[in-house]
């Protein structure tokens, strides 16, 4: 099978997965190269994502494993399967592969949990809004590569318009609402986007008010992705040298935690798309 010299996110949970089952059964690299009549190396290489690992293989390696949940392994296995090419490949090479593993991220999550305290979601930004975030940066980004971004940006927008739409919950701090990206116009119009957008179906939208004090995950951008099985959920953070990705079991308890403290304490759809309509309103 082919190496790959930048293995995606998705790619490199594939393997981590294959070693969490081989580690679990108590098995060694050796025995599972043994098994598949390959070298150590190239064991190791699928494990790291870096090697392409067939279905047949991993249904191979997960019964040898002993693992039984087969809507786990048929998950794993509809993650090679596919040959088609993501939308976000035509940026490879222009933008960080982070940015695109973001996208492919999205589009292959059956939900979508954010928590945002100084931005607009992503999901739900108007391009002249994502344009002044991107020229915020520091050192400053060259033009070229800003319009690229908000182009990345917009079309990752897809993931709630597609058929069957992904169901977004997007909590969003006060804080984020008030500033000002773009100037006054921009973030009304923004703003408006706001109201429009969480009267989708899919889109649930949510407001923390400052008065609701202290809150976890204080300065950090978080987005939970649910796979098609819990095992295979995701939380990407955000920071200001890019995006980080984890699916540590202890994490991923965290980071919903969090959600959950947000989800009791912000404004219900309803109060919060009546609240973004008031500070419209004043702007």
């Amino acid at each position: 099978m082919p190496t790959r010299a930048t293995p995606t996110v998705r790619q490199r949970r594939v393997g981590a997965e294959l070693r969490r089952l081989r580690i679990a059964a108590g098995r060694t690299t050796e025995y599972a190269a043994g098994l598949l009549g390959l070298d150590r190396t190239k064991v190791s290489n699928m494990e790291a994502g870096v090697r392409t690992i067939s279905p047949e293989r991993i249904q191979i390696l997960a019964g040898s494993y002993e693992c039984t949940d087969q809507a786990y392994i048929d998950a794993l296995i509809a993650m090679v399967a596919s040959r088609r090419r993501g939308w976000w490949e035509h940026y490879k090479g222009q933008l960080p592969q982070g940015l695109l593993d973001v996208a492919e991220l999205e589009w292959h999550a059956t939900r979508l949990r954010s928590l945002q305290t100084v931005h607009i979601p992503g999901l739900l930004q108007l391009s002249g809004y994502a344009r002044a975030v991107f020229d915020s940066a520091l050192p400053p980004l060259p033009r070229s590569e800003v319009e690229l971004r908000v182009a990345l940006r917009m079309q990752r927008q897809k993931v709630l318009e597609r058929e069957p739409a992904v169901e977004y919950v997007a909590y969003v701090h006060e804080c984020a609402l008030r500033m000002q990206f773009g100037g006054l116009r921009n973030t009304r119009e923004q703003l408006e986007h706001l109201c429009e957008m969480s009267e989708r179906d899919n889109v649930d939208l949510r407001v923390l008010p400052v008065e609701a004090g202290a809150f976890p995950g204080a300065g950090h951008a978080v987005l939970y992705a649910h796979g098609v099985v819990p095992q295979l959920d995701t939380v990407q953070l955000d920071s200001a040298h890019g995006g980080e990705f984890t699916h540590a079991d202890a994490q991923l308890t965290k980071y919903r935690s969090h959600m959950d403290w947000w989800h009791e304490r912000s404004l219900d759809p309803h109060a919060s798309h009546d609240f973004i309509r008031s500070l419209t309103r004043k702007l």
